[in-house]
């Protein structure tokens, strides 16, 4: 835990008696489900159909200790795919350390993620301590690699070559102090740009989704203080947020983590990065979600691993500031356990999965929200 947070986030692990990365709560076990979707006339219409169907492969990445890493988890991933290889920053908790930090490994297929090797961020002396919860993009007008995290305020860090971990510096924070409007308990931050301006969303564990923002040339400096974009109930709007642009439209997703029986993701759509929020019809709710253990069946071969279908982050069609995914190539790196082991949050054996969209069991009807 760095020193300049020390006060306010000590007094949030007290109020919460919870670990605070990426979830600050215990395993769910209550089955209240979101509210049926009220749907604006004028929501941009989705590509793709829904309600959707997913296959997952089994773990594919997995917590590797060492003998000065004592890992239990690799959660929270970020990935970008960037020359010829696969590139995966993640959260990792570390009993040795009793802190989350974060992993890196990359690989050139899927094939070989298994057998790819663990770089411990805390071995790069910038980054010791207390970060996690990770995106990485890179920035065109800066031409630099950004890796935003959670520390517990939202911090970055740049480099010339994402590959090499050891070249992140000092993080810097986003704002100076803590904005008016930011939660208690802010978390789990995500970049994305349009052509005018760069928005900084993130949750609160209290049914809020926040937005900063910035002008383009003025970033990563000059946010503003935060305003609520999507309201709920708080288990319905929990944490994990992720916004994109909808390659070859003019519309943005937003995905948004709740607590169900499980762990699973809702969905809406704007037109605007600063636009209003619609929720997707049959993407939104347990029993139809975005993706969760409803809609998502296992690859031939692979046992069931996983009933949540908890944060992760889309494959994108770049790796730029604009976050673009491609409607005819969705997948969704997520991370699942084992559902028969409940512990304490922080010691929860999250792995890594992949899912693909099932085109077979997928209506080819695109959605109009």
């Amino acid at each position: 835990m760095n020193k300049p947070i020390l006060s306010w986030f000590a007094v949030a692990a007290l109020m919460s008696g919870n670990a605070l990365c990426a979830s600050a709560a215990e395993p769910a076990t209550q089955t209240q489900s979101a509210a049926p979707a009220t749907v604006r006339a004028n929501a941009p219409k989705l590509p793709f159909a829904t309600p959707l169907q997913w296959k997952s492969t089994g773990v594919l990445i997995k917590p590797v200790s060492d003998e000065t890493h004592t890992i239990v988890s690799v959660k929270d991933p970020t990935v970008v795919h960037y020359d010829n290889k696969w590139h995966v920053y993640a959260t990792a908790y570390s009993t040795s350390a009793r802190t989350w930090n974060m992993v890196y490994l990359n690989f050139k297929d899927w094939s070989e993620a298994p057998d790819a090797k663990l770089y411990y961020i805390d071995q790069n002396p910038n980054l010791r301590g207390y970060h996690c919860a990770p995106q990485v993009f890179y920035f065109r007008p800066h031409k630099k690699w950004y890796l935003i995290f959670q520390s517990q305020q939202p911090q970055y860090t740049t480099t010339d070559d994402l590959s090499r971990p050891e070249t992140w510096p000092r993080p810097v924070d986003f704002f100076q102090t803590k904005p008016p409007g930011a939660p208690q308990l802010w978390i789990d931050y995500w970049m994305i740009c349009d052509d005018t301006h760069a928005y900084l969303f993130f949750t609160g564990d209290n049914g809020r989704l926040y937005r900063s923002q910035t002008r383009i040339e003025d970033f990563p400096k000059g946010m503003s203080d935060p305003q609520v974009v999507i309201e709920g109930p708080r288990n319905d709007v929990f944490e994990g947020s992720m916004t994109y642009k909808i390659k070859g439209t003019n519309a943005y997703l937003t995905l948004v983590e709740a607590i169900g029986p499980a762990r699973y993701y809702r969905a809406w759509t704007s037109d605007r990065l600063d636009g209003q929020w619609t929720p997707v019809p049959d993407a939104n709710s347990w029993q139809k979600p975005f993706a969760g253990i409803n809609n998502v069946t296992f690859e031939e071969g692979v046992a069931p691993w996983t009933r949540d279908i908890s944060h992760g982050e889309l494959i994108r069609d770049g790796y730029d500031e604009t976050m673009t995914i491609d409607p005819n190539n969705l997948q969704l790196l997520y991370q699942g356990r084992d559902p028969e082991i409940n512990r304490r949050y922080d010691q929860l054996p999250y792995r890594l999965g992949l899912l693909k969209l099932d085109v077979s069991k997928t209506d080819s009807q695109p959605s109009q929200s």
